[in-house]
């Protein structure tokens, strides 16, 4: 993972993650899980809380929602 750039990992990680829902079998594949190892351990040398998950979200690239929202949205995956 470390040959590629950083940015490029996002943008991968972020599509990924936009698709679990509809391809529950990336929650057993072992590259997303690779890859989201790869940038925690990178976005905690960043200094960002990976616990908390606008942080995270924003050092992804992502829209920062609060918790409150994310929660009425999420979806059981199953």
């Amino acid at each position: 993972m470390e040959k590629y750039p950083i940015a490029e990992l996002k943008l991968i990680y972020r599509l990924l993650h936009r698709q679990l829902s509809k391809y529950t079998e990336l929650l057993d594949a072992r590259f997303f899980d690779d890859l989201q190892r790869h940038l925690h351990k990178q976005a905690q040398r960043d200094g960002v809380d990976i616990a908390d998950h606008g942080a995270w979200d924003a050092w992804l690239g992502n829209e920062v929602i609060s918790c409150g929202a994310r929660m009425q949205k999420r979806k059981v995956i199953g």
